[in-house]
């Protein structure tokens, strides 16, 4: 019940930035500044994600509540939702755009608005012994979710529904399961009374705090490398494996990657309750480095779709230590939603590169040779890559905890 909403998100973010998204931006600026635009849209929303999750996790812990914000983020969200359905069913050109733009901003100002009280729920309700298990749980529900919202990409795009429909399913997949984890998941202080976790720190302060620090500062690498590749998968897709239907291409490279996650996904949180999460990220930045750069030189849409289950493998076991890793980090029990909020951030703000990323690999592509997709994939392994080395400075809080 506590994972149900991640479910529904992950299929929201999945249809909504990696398919529907894409797709929309071509028809409204054509092909030769796709890049650039569709960088800018995700730049600018990542602006609103990086705002409001703290400054609403802090009032959620003044309150002392946290299922009120998931139900308002869940309404503006789906406002959002039909204001892009109607700029990209009804719409076109730059009009079309900067409707497209605003239902844009208020999807993620509705998503954020929930995402942190949501987000201090569980390091308020799991046990540090099973933070591992429940992380597990909760990449294991993202991926089905993820899982889903591919396969329904397919589904659309073979047999050549209105984009309308896809955004009503998105629509539909959001609400039931947020209802799900409202009407399951009770208030934590109706549980148990909540412990004296000293003084809200100062931001000096919490980034003052070691293990806070470095699994902000790897969580944002990890981050970079997503998003230096995610958004444009679908042109990598129609340029560089010159497939026909790019759309349906890549939801199935996408399907590929979500059933390698599967696979590791509780595996990798059950690990990590054992030997640590460190252990496990090593492997996974490793694999989804190795992963992103041979992608660039496969020799046919098969080998890179052996490729993306590869990187499934390896993000799947990333995600099952990602919230319980936050989960120990967070060092007061008095701030949850806000500290959680803060950490979120780490996982927006890297959003914002897509708009330079997005310019980058257009300028890259007008040299010839597709040398825009080798710039962004190669920054993607690096930032993988720098993330494995850094990881080893977050102090085992979860051990220390345990001595």
């Amino acid at each position: 019940m506590l994972s149900a909403f991640w479910f529904g998100s992950a299929f929201h973010w999945l249809l909504l930035l990696l398919i529907l998204m894409p797709e929309n931006v071509v028809t409204f600026v054509g092909e030769d500044r796709k890049g650039t635009f569709l960088g800018l849209l995700a730049g600018i929303g990542a602006v609103m994600a990086l705002v409001l999750p703290p400054l609403v996790g802090a009032h959620s812990d003044r309150t002392g509540k946290r299922l009120p914000y998931l139900r308002i983020g869940l309404i503006v969200n789906l406002v959002g939702l039909g204001v892009m359905a109607l700029a990209a069913s009804a719409l076109g050109g730059m009009t079309g755009f900067w409707v497209y733009l605003v239902g844009f901003l208020l999807v993620q100002f509705g998503n954020n608005f929930a995402t942190a009280p949501y987000s201090a729920l569980i390091p308020e309700l799991v046990a540090p012994s099973e933070r591992g298990r429940y992380s597990g749980v909760m990449a294991m529900l993202q991926a089905l979710g993820q899982l889903l919202g591919a396969v329904s990409a397919v589904v659309v795009g073979l047999l050549k529904l209105p984009v309308l429909v896809s955004f009503v399913l998105i629509a539909l997949l959001l609400i039931g399961p947020a209802l799900v984890t409202l009407r399951g998941v009770p208030e934590p202080d109706s549980v148990v009374t909540r412990p004296a976790g000293g003084p809200t720190l100062s931001w000096r302060q919490l980034f003052a705090h070691q293990p806070f620090l470095w699994v902000f500062v790897t969580r944002v690498l990890f981050s970079l490398g997503q998003y230096s590749v995610q958004p444009f998968l679908q042109y990598y897709n129609k340029d560089v494996l010159r497939q026909s239907d790019a759309g349906t291409s890549t939801s199935i490279m996408l399907l590929c990657i979500i059933v390698g996650s599967i696979a590791s996904a509780s595996l990798g949180g059950r690990i990590s309750d054992r030997i640590g999460r460190k252990p496990v990220i090593y492997v996974a930045g490793s694999v989804m480095a190795a992963a992103a750069l041979l992608l660039l030189v496969a020799p046919s849409f098969g080998a890179a779709l052996a490729l993306a289950g590869a990187f499934g493998l390896g993000f799947g076991a990333f995600t099952s230590v990602d919230w319980a890793l936050g989960s120990d980090a967070m060092p007061s029990q008095s701030s949850y939603a806000r500290d959680m909020g803060i950490w979120h951030v780490a996982f927006v703000a890297p959003q914002m590169s897509s708009a330079p990323q997005g310019a980058l690999l257009d300028w890259g592509n007008a040299q010839g040779g597709n040398l825009g997709y080798t710039l962004v994939f190669g920054i993607a392994a690096v930032c993988f890559i720098l993330g494995v080395i850094l990881i080893r400075n977050v102090p085992d809080t979860r051990r220390a905890a345990a001595a």
